[in-house]
């Protein structure tokens, strides 16, 4: 009949009724009849693939109630596959008829138990020819002894899997064997249920209770839809083997144990499984919608951990122009990784800088000549300082260049994308050697897997749960993890040491016990695209000479640090977004390292970055935003290089660090904290300290005697230049502005160097030193518009201040109740005094600029003493004193000072060209000072010629 003379579903009707031979030759009859074949997907072939004896489920036992992509193929996978066990022979080129000769034709059925031909197993195996196939009738069989497997043979259960038991240790000493439907116990003299050591064995639809599978090179297996109830797999120098679509309950060690290197000598099935494991690749699972924040439709909704909380990212001073961590591209990178920056990001207007507001100026008391001059002053100011020019006119357009370039920069790639870009990575994922364990089922037993002497393994598609450990791969071993599920550990989910190697890539790991991924003991571990989550210890453990490369990964939500380095841990992290931890986003500690650069680390409720005791990482080009604490702790004893990092919108300081560390904090943007931007302080601090053990019964007293070991010559000579030597805590050519606090507040024990930093609109002081016994040095920074004033130093502090700009705070520029030097600054139009020297204050202040608009320029009070020569003083209002000594100290020395007052508009121009507004920097291009991510910080004009200079003008008068 035409296919068009019935309607489609009648044809489907009848064709539901064909066997599977009658449905081949219907698609052979044309293309119609194909099509109308192949339409019977969710019907006929559902049926047959169902039916099958040998197979259960395609998706048993992960996901049984999800249906294949198509039954058709997935029936085909099963029956390809049970036939792989009789094709024992090589081809050969030249005579590929021999394999029409390659087995008998007459392959006989005989049946063993009552009823059948023989009573046993045994009896049966001596009368067998190769390739007959014995049946086993429902019942119970047992062999007392071993029984050995001579010829190929084919052992198929009769009924339901569950109806034939067979009680035996089998031996199998042939080249192929096929078993199926049957369940399989031990007997009463060993534990090992079937093992060989040269042949193939293809095991469908059993289950093993309470046994022991064996396979020893140059042996090889396939296991498929198998049940091991209290029963384990152990491969020994296996070239490939494949464990598929399997359970594994109760184990009371590891329920698959690979060990020894893959022998060379291979197996003539493993050309067959090479070219099965490449054609049954694991389907892409599609991640739980509500297992992962990041994965619903907006990339963050309500996490694990309630809602997220949103972090208004001010751009400039105007409450509007704002981002949102809860849907920002650019802070966050969601998964909508099309959605234009723009649309979340309202650019502040760029104009010209205006005039003063009212809180920085007196319009009561200023005369019009006064704001005339102002007008002419901050022109020249602006022409010449890096406060305003950077802060006002172009904070807005530089913080929108930043964002939308860290929105590019630190997008979260997929494995695609990793493997594209890694040829190694790549390389490692596509490799078939070693045991491959696809769709398996792990759960409620002690171990998973375990691959140790050189041994290696392939794991895609697999669930662990409930379990002590996942995967845990030592010595030399190598293990590929592929999009697995690792839930419910009681200790850490993959375990790896002893200079183990792995790939783990696009894995789901959380909720363990201990840590998600654990590298020690010299292991290189490559964890790509993984969400690591929910723990109850960290997310990731380096230790003990661990390294590797972590890239690409979500890791949220963990008890402790999402990232935790110690004992000489030293791997490159780069790329990762980690987030919604309960303790630090990433925790260095006890001499550990690594290379940390272009990660998101937000919303964690301890620091974003915790390094402590002797921790020394390489910390560059990172996000750490939105924390409900500190953006990076530098804890006691911590080190680190910490380069151009963006640290915004935390709860606490934008950096806290201990005197008694020594980082180096360079070229960083640490704007819009709700404390300090940057706190240094002396007292010990324990809030990030951490449990010491981690990774179930490993204790870190081995990694503590092995951190002295030997380091790779390599990474050590890479880690030393990226260095520079620092003996003294170093806070260098940072960003440092609208942070809640003082800019930088200082309480420390001993001697730290500020240099070329821009403090700018920042709610408290600019620079707040309220302890310092050893010398604290404060050079060639710009300090301007804070909201309190520019610089204060305490009773009993020594600092050293020297080619400083300190502009337009609101209150006095510098008050100093300390000791020091205070030379060749810029301290121009601070609301107040320009320099206050009070209580006990013992300075030498020395060829500065000094102006104030509204207050004296220098004045001295209390018991001020030291000696103040040599400063150029511009009066502001003309109806107060420029310098005030009300000073009663004898040894207060004022002298060789040139105090000028302007008596027209045009004499301001003159105030700040010869030298050029500080800060000079040294080093910088000609013409500009470059800092905090390479933004233009000030318009440093080479000197001219003409103009006011020290011995005065026709536009300046000496008082």
């Amino acid at each position: 009949m035409e296919v068009g003379g019935l309607p489609v579903e009648l044809w489907q009707l009848i064709l539901s009724y064909l066997r599977l031979p009658d449905l081949g030759r219907c698609s052979l009859v044309c293309r119609a009849w194909c099509e109308l074949i192949l339409s019977l997907d969710k019907t006929r072939w559902r049926q047959l693939c169902l039916g099958c004896l040998e197979h259960r489920h395609p998706n048993w036992p992960n996901k049984p109630g999800v249906e294949p992509w198509s039954w058709r193929e997935a029936f085909k996978q099963h029956y390809l596959a049970s036939k792989t066990w009789a094709k024992n022979t090589q081809d050969l080129e030249s005579s590929s008829c021999l394999s029409l000769f390659r087995r008998r034709k007459g392959r006989r059925r005989l049946c063993i138990g009552a009823g059948g031909e023989f009573s046993s197993l045994r009896a049966a195996l001596a009368a067998t020819s190769p390739y007959d196939r014995l049946v086993l009738l429902p019942g119970v069989h047992e062999e007392q002894g071993e029984v050995l497997l001579k010829v190929p043979v084919e052992l198929v259960g009769q009924g339901k899997l569950g109806d034939v038991v067979l009680l035996a240790s089998i031996d199998q000493q042939c080249p192929t064997a096929h078993l199926c439907n049957m369940v399989f116990m031990p007997a009463r003299f060993t534990s090992v249920l079937y093992k060989t050591t040269s042949g193939y064995v293809q095991f469908d639809n059993c289950n093993f209770e309470s046994g022991q599978l064996q396979i020893h090179a140059p042996g090889t297996c396939q296991v498929k839809f198998c049940t091991f109830s209290h029963s384990s797999v152990h491969l020994r120098s296996v070239a490939l083997c494949v464990l598929e679509n399997c359970e594994f309950t109760g184990s009371e060690n590891a329920s698959v144990t690979v060990e020894g290197c893959p022998s060379p000598d291979r197996n003539w099935a493993c050309k067959h499984l090479a070219v099965l494991a490449k054609s049954c690749a694991v389907s892409m699972w599609e991640p739980d919608p509500a297992s992962c924040p990041t994965a619903k439709q907006n990339g963050w909704g309500e996490s694990l951990l309630g809602p997220v909380r949103t972090c208004e990212v001010v751009v400039g001073e105007e409450q509007s122009s704002f981002i949102s961590a809860a849907d920002a591209q650019a802070l966050l990178g969601s998964a909508q990784e099309d959605t234009e920056f723009g649309e979340t990001l309202q650019a502040a207007k760029e104009e010209e800088y205006p005039a003063l507001d009212s809180n920085s100026s007196d319009s009561d008391s200023c005369s019009a000549d006064e704001e005339n001059a102002r007008a002419v002053y901050k022109l020249r100011y602006l022409a010449h300082s890096p406060s305003h020019t950077l802060a006002d006119i172009t904070h807005s357009r530089l913080q929108h260049n930043r964002l939308h370039a860290l929105q590019r920069d630190l997008k979260l790639k997929s494995l695609q994308q990793e493997l594209q870009q890694d040829k190694e990575a790549q390389s490692l994922a596509n490799s078939l050697q070693g045991c491959i364990i696809r769709q398996c089922l792990f759960r409620d037993g002690k171990g998973g897997i375990l691959i140790y002497s050189q041994g290696q393994a392939k794991v895609e598609g697999s669930i662990f749960r409930d379990l002590t450990y996942a995967v845990r791969c030592i010595q030399n071993s190598k293990v590929i993890m592929l999009r697995n599920d690792i839930h419910h550990c009681k200790a850490s989910g993959v375990f790896l040491r002893l200079s183990a190697g792995s790939l783990i890539a696009d894995n789901n790991i959380h909720s363990n016990c201990e840590a998600g991924v654990d590298i020690r003991k010299g292991a290189n571990a490559l964890v790509l695209c993984n969400k690591i989550h929910s723990g109850l210890r960290s997310g990731i453990v380096v230790v003990g000479n661990g390294k590797g490369i972590i890239r690409s990964n979500q890791i949220y939500g963990n008890k402790e640090a999402g990232i935790y380095i110690l004992y000489n841990g030293n791997p490159a992290v780069s790329g990762n977004r980690i987030f919604q931890g309960l303790a630090a986003g990433i925790a260095v500690n006890e001499n550990g390292r690594g290379q940390i650069t272009g990660n998101v680390i937000c919303e964690n409720q301890w620091g974003g970055v915790d390094i402590r005791h002797g921790g020394d990482p390489v910390l560059r080009n990172n996000l750490i935003s939105c924390g409900y604490s500190d953006g990076v702790v530098v804890g006691e004893r911590g080190k680190g290089l910490i380069e151009g990092n963006t640290i915004y919108g935390n709860k606490g300081c934008g950096v806290w660090m201990m005197s008694s560390s020594l980082p180096h904090l360079i070229n960083n943007q640490i704007s819009h904290n709700s404390i300090y931007g940057v706190a240094v302080f002396c007292h010990k601090d324990d809030t990030g300290d951490y449990r010491p053990i981690q990774g179930g019964s490993e204790s870190f007293q081995e990694e503590r005697e092995g951190a002295g070991g030997e380091n790779d010559p390599d990474s050590e000579e890479e880690y030393l230049a990226a260095r520079r030597p620092v003996s003294v805590a170093l806070v260098e050519l940072n960003s440092i502005d609208h942070n809640g606090a003082a800019g930088l507040h200082i309480k420390s024990s001993e001697a730290l160097n500020i240099i070329a930093n821009v403090i700018h609109a920042n709610r408290d002081g600019g620079v707040a030193v309220l302890q310092s016994s050893q010398m604290t040095c404060i050079a060639d920074n710009s300090i301007s518009c804070n909201s309190q004033g520019g610089v204060l130093v305490e009773a009993e502090c020594q600092v050293e201040l020297r080619g400083n700009g300190i502009y337009e705070n609101s209150s006095h520029g510098i008050v100093s109740k300390g000791e020091g030097i205070i030379a060749e600054n810029d301290i121009i139009g601070n609301q107040r005094c320009g320099l206050q020297l009070l209580q006990a204050a013992d300075m030498k202040v020395t060829k500065n600029r000094i102006q104030s608009f509204q207050d004296y320029g220098i004045a001295l009070f209390d018991e001020a003493k030291g000696l103040v020569q040599e400063n150029l003083i511009f009066q502001g209002r003309s109806k107060k004193s420029i310098l005030r000594p009300m000073s009663n100290a004898e040894d207060c020395i004022i002298q060789n000072n040139m105090l000028l007052t302007f008596k027209k508009r045009f004499d301001m121009q003159c105030m700040l060209i010869n030298p050029p507004a500080r800060p000079h920097i040294k080093g910088g291009a000609p013409g500009s000072c470059v800092a905090a991510g390479r933004q233009r910080v000030s318009s440093i004009t080479t000197r001219g010629d003409g103009g006011c200079h020290n011995h005065g003008s026709i536009f300046c008068t000496i008082l």
